[in-house]
């Protein structure tokens, strides 16, 4: 590493320590050419999926955007917070675990919809409605036959 003093292309390593939690690392420096002294940081860095939304666009994964469809689904419903937020880290460990660059928006809501089932089912199909673009009242007794079947919904793959 170059020191932030002198520009010497090359510095020691003097004294490693991992933080608590065991997510970063601290590393003293010394530069052997001016033997001024700093400290580093090295922390994880976990590159979420770009969203590829039904016209081709590709955006930022948003992990807000993620939460307020929660939110919105969940309005008014006695869901605890610590579910939803369970919820929204399990689908961010899925993206994870996809270890792809991109991802189909079709596929996140998916996930979404498959949390929600488990969480609240009239929030469920209030996402539905929005996210299948209910356009009348059959489209509602489709998933509220959906939600009553003894099997209940499967899980999207």
């Amino acid at each position: 590493m170059k020191c932030p003093f002198c520009n010497a292309p090359d510095t020691q390593v003097v004294d490693s320590r991992v933080n608590e939690e065991g997510t970063s690392v601290r590393r003293r420096r010394r530069c052997p050419k001016c033997g001024k002294r700093f400290t580093t940081y090295e922390t994880i860095e976990l590159r979420l999926p770009q969203v590829i939304k039904q016209d081709g666009r590709r955006t930022e994964f948003s992990r807000e955007k993620l939460v307020t469809g929660f939110r919105r689904a969940l309005h008014k419903r006695a869901v605890p917070t610590e579910q939803v937020d369970a919820a929204v880290e399990r689908i961010v460990q899925n993206l994870l675990a996809l270890g792809v660059r991109e991802v189909p928006a079709r596929q996140i809501g998916d996930m979404v919809m498959d949390e929600l089932y488990q969480l609240d089912q009239v929030a469920y199909i209030r996402f539905a409605s929005v996210y299948r673009a209910f356009q009348d009242i059959e489209d509602f007794r489709n998933v509220i036959q959906e939600v009553q079947k003894p099997s209940g919904r499967r899980k999207a793959s």
